[in-house]
């Protein structure tokens, strides 16, 4: 977590959206106007993350459907519900997407947590990319959204995902069986979650649940 490289700095105001640079990378939160770019990632990737990812319609690869899907985004970002971040080269923001990360199911009161997803593009991986956009991308979400746990699942083989979590910090609670259907069966996960040790209680705003 302390990667120099992947130190990010301090997030920019875009339109009331957050933006994080790293040494190598720029991280926009998603929205309207990348529907052909999100498209694209998801269409040349799309046999690369079919055997770890659940099934999609076929509509899921087009612009109409990411038009509201980018809408829903920014909407989810507002409602404090979610935060999705694309990923792009430093010097080439214009350019595709290397990948996403996302944080989702944030629920605030005695939990305070998130569920943390990600996916980079095949041809980037081993280039060490996804740990330098999470470092940047968990720094953000403890330090500007004040979350104190962020969860994430991998299946038992993906030992990328394993060895990218354990590099952050994370650490295995359990297997999960039967969590989610891929690749036409119900598959286990292994669950870990990272702490947020600098959680500030006051600005939390309350930890009783409401209603």
């Amino acid at each position: 977590m302390n990667d120099p490289e992947a130190t990010p700095r301090l997030p920019l105001s875009n339109g009331g959206l957050p933006r994080i640079e790293t040494a190598r990378l720029v991280l926009t939160h998603a929205a309207p106007g990348m529907e052909a770019r999100t498209v694209a990632f998801f269409e040349r990737n799309r046999e690369h993350f079919r055997p770890s990812d659940p099934p999609v319609a076929e509509e899921f690869y087009s612009r109409e459907f990411w038009s509201g899907a980018l809408v829903r985004a920014v909407d989810e970002f507002a409602a404090d519900r979610a935060v999705r971040f694309d990923m792009t080269l430093a010097g080439k923001e214009g350019g595709p997407l290397v990948g996403r990360v996302s944080f989702s199911q944030i629920y605030r009161g005695p939990l305070q947590s998130c569920v943390l997803g990600y996916q980079i593009d095949q041809i980037y991986q081993g280039r060490g990319l996804m740990f330098e956009a999470l470092t940047a991308a968990i720094q953000y979400m403890f330090r500007e959204r004040n979350l104190h746990r962020i969860s994430a699942g991998y299946l038992p083989e993906n030992q990328r995902s394993a060895r990218v979590l354990a590099r952050l910090g994370f650490e295995v609670e359990g297997l999960a069986r039967n969590f989610l259907y891929i690749s036409d069966r119900w598959r286990d996960h292994v669950l870990t979650a990272l702490v947020n040790k600098e959680f500030d209680i006051d600005a939390a705003g309350g930890l009783v649940r409401q209603g």
